[in-house]
């Protein structure tokens, strides 16, 4: 064998390098996955609020909620959590975690699921909103050493849940339709964000997403 060139170690050495392979660090911009879900769900939950279905259709944004948005940013924080973005990771899970909840509500509250009376659905929508704005204010302060850019998004989240809540509570369909035009703007931030993810990813420049409100502490 070894008069015909062979190495006796060559196929170890082909084995440890396929296991190398298997086991390698994962890389990629989850981003790529966890924004577009985020923004089309966010772009139907705003035509919701605006009025361009009836008032009395609030699932139909539902199927996009479900089968894009909730289940494109899991996957992107599963994702970022393998590649070791902490906070990437915690943020799409976070929203998978909202949008999930909301659909679960809205067809909770629909088909009669947890023996809500038709009196407490409006203290139901109250708990709801209540809950997740203080969850994404939370959100908001703790991750201002990010980029400007994801401020201004998260911001505006939270300007936009409060004008439900208080739509909600007023019975005021101006309300909604204001937080669904806020929805449509971080809509357009976060379009703005892909838009930066896609080009580095494509081989072009990173687009500039601004200096953090809270600078890293030097090391």
């Amino acid at each position: 064998m070894a008069a015909l060139g062979a190495s006796p170690d060559k196929p170890v050495e082909l084995v440890r390098a396929a296991e190398e392979a298997a086991v390698a660090p994962l890389a990629g911009d989850p981003g790529l996955l966890g924004l577009p879900s985020f923004i089309v769900g966010t772009v139907a939950i705003a035509l919701v609020f605006i009025g361009v279905v009836p008032a009395d259709n609030t699932g139909a944004a539902l199927p996009i909620i479900l089968a894009a948005t909730a289940t494109g940013m899991f996957i992107a924080a599963i994702w970022a959590a393998a590649i070791g973005q902490s906070a990437v990771a915690g943020i799409n899970g976070t929203f998978a975690g909202f949008w999930l909840s909301y659909a679960v509500l809205v067809l909770g509250l629909t088909h009669n699921w947890f023996g809500i009376t038709p009196a407490a659905t409006i203290a139901s929508e109250k708990l709801f909103l209540i809950a997740w704005l203080a969850v994404m204010v939370t959100l908001t302060l703790a991750t201002l050493r990010l980029p400007l850019a994801f401020t201004v998004l998260l911001t505006l989240v939270d300007v936009a849940v409060l004008l439900v809540l208080l739509g909600t509570v007023q019975a005021s369909t101006g309300l909604l339709k204001a937080g669904g035009y806020v929805a449509l703007a971080f809509a357009t931030v976060g379009g703005y964000i892909f838009a930066g993810a896609a080009s580095h990813a494509t081989g072009g420049n990173e687009l500039p997403l601004g200096t953090p409100v809270l600078h890293q502490p030097a090391h």
